[in-house]
């Protein structure tokens, strides 16, 4: 059990990461890459989609190809379909879920439930 709150803890470090974890908990479903990508912009910037320009877009993509969905992949707590672009979550995500929101209930940025 330690293990697992240790695993959740050290990938929400990372804000991003939070985001993506808590909207897959809201959702519990398959989610495209785009969507959980919007969804980190509208965390962050407190602003609607529309708004939010192409030069803000596309640091967060490629962070969340080369770093966020690499990570949670690793920790098996996602599977990750490139060709499809969709992160779904694992059964490991579902096993660790109740450290989960722990600790997005503490993390004074995010209003549980994380929505797209």
């Amino acid at each position: 059990m330690s293990d697992d709150f240790d695993l959740v803890l050290d990938l929400c470090q990372d804000k991003h990461r939070r985001i993506i974890l808590g909207v897959l908990a809201t959702e519990r479903r398959p989610l495209t890459l785009n969507d959980l990508t919007k969804t980190v912009l509208k965390h962050n910037h407190q602003m609607p989609l529309t708004e939010i320009s192409e030069e803000a877009l596309t640091p967060i993509r490629v962070s969340m190809h080369h770093q966020h969905i690499p990570r949670l992949t690793a920790a098996e707590i996602i599977r990750y379909d490139p060709k499809r672009r969709l992160v779904e979550p694992t059964a490991e995500f579902e096993r660790v879920e109740p450290y989960l929101s722990v600790i997005l209930e503490a993390d004074p940025d995010l209003e549980p439930p994380v929505d797209l």
